[in-house]
C-alpha cells in the first residue's frame, strides 16, 4: 500500500523515467475491478491524454499525482504503479495502461482496492485528494511540533495512539502500515489512550513521526513494499507481516499480533506500555 515513504520513492523514479515522455495511448479498466475507482468515465481516458506530455510527479501524502500539461492523473494507496521497458513483460491483467512514444509504459494494477483518477486540473473535489494537498508533509518543515501539537485536542484525548496517528486524515499518508514501526520505537502501545501520554512523551512521538518516515524514504520504502520497478524497500521492519511472532530486537520476547480498529497491529507488549 501507498504511504508517504513510498509514495515519495515513486514519485522520484517516476521523474526519472518517464517526465517528458509522450503518450501514444491509454487503456483504463481493461480488466473490470469491483473496487477500482475512476474520475469520470475510464473509457474516455485515451481520448483525455493520448498526444500529451508528462510533467513533474508529486507526492501528495499516500498518494501520487502526475502532471500532463492541463491534466492530471492521481493513483490511490491501493494502486501499484509499475514502469516496463519492454512491452512483452506487462502482465495481461490491468486496471490502467499508459504507454509512451519511445515503447515504454507505465501499468497500474489494483489488488483489494484503489483510485486511479484522471481529470483536467481543477475539476477533482476528492476530500482525500484535497487534504493530502493542502496538509503538510511530516517529511518537510512546515510539520513541525506547533502543527503535530495542534492535531491534539480534547476530543483525540479519547482516541488510541493508533487512531491518532492513522485515522480522520489527521496526518494523510501515515496509515497502518508506517505506524507500527512509529508505536514501537517511541515504546507506546497502540491501543493506549492518548490522555495517557505525558507531554514528554509526545514530544518524543513526534520526533519519532518524523524520523522514521524520514529513515524509511532514505532507504528505499519498506521491505514489504515495492518501487515502481517491483523491488522491495531497503528499510527493514521491526514490526510487520515478515516480523510477526519472531523475538523483539530490543527485549527478546515474541512480537504479538491481533486485528485492532479494523486493521493488523503488531506490538511488543514488553517494549510498548
Amino acid at each position: 500500500m501507498l504511504e508517504i515513504p513510498e509514495s515519495a520513492v515513486i514519485v522520484k523514479q517516476l521523474n526519472q523515467t518517464i517526465k517528458g515522455k509522450t503518450i501514444r495511448y491509454v487503456k483504463a479498466n481493461q480488466s473490470p475491478h469491483s473496487f477500482a475507482w475512476y474520475y469520470g468515465n475510464p473509457e474516455e481516458y485515451d481520448e483525455l491524454l493520448s498526444g500529451k506530455i508528462i510533467g513533474m510527479s508529486y507526492a501528495r501524502a499516500g498518494m501520487i499525482e502526475i502532471h500532463v500539461e492541463d491534466c492530471r492523473i492521481v493513483f490511490g494507496d491501493g494502486t501499484t504503479p509499475r514502469y516496463y521497458d519492454d512491452l512483452k513483460k506487462i502482465p495481461k491483467k490491468h486496471q490502467l495502461y499508459v504507454e509512451f512514444d519511445d515503447g515504454t509504459a507505465l501499468v497500474c494494477t489494483i489488488q483489494m482496492y484503489g483510485g486511479i483518477w484522471a481529470f483536467h486540473e481543477g475539476e477533482f473535489d476528492n476530500p482525500y485528494y484535497i487534504g493530502a494537498k493542502e496538509k503538510p508533509s511530516p517529511l518537510t518543515d512546515q510539520f513541525d511540533y506547533e502543527y503535530f501539537k495542534g492535531l491534539r485536542t480534547d476530543k483525540t484525548s479519547k482516541l488510541s495512539s493508533k487512531a491518532f496517528l492513522a485515522t480522520e486524515q489527521r496526518i494523510p499518508g501515515l496509515g497502518n502500515g508506517v505506524l507500527q514501526d512509529i508505536l514501537f520505537l517511541a515504546g507506546i502501545h497502540p491501543k493506549r489512550k492518548m490522555k495517557d501520554v505525558s507531554e514528554e512523551e509526545f514530544q518524543a512521538l513526534f520526533k519519532t513521526v518524523k524520523g522514521t518516515l524520514l529513515h524509511m524514504t532514505e532507504q528505499g520504502g519498506r521491505d514489504t513494499e515495492k518501487d515502481l520497478f517491483g523491488n522491495f524497500g531497503g528499510y527493514q521492519t521491526y514490526l510487520s507481516k515478515k516480523t510477526a511472532f519472531t523475538p523483539c530486537t530490543k527485549c527478546g520476547y515474541e512480537l504479538h499480533k491481533e486485528s485492532y480498529l479494523g486493521g493488523t497491529i503488531y506490538y511488543c507488549e514488553k517494549c510498548q506500555s
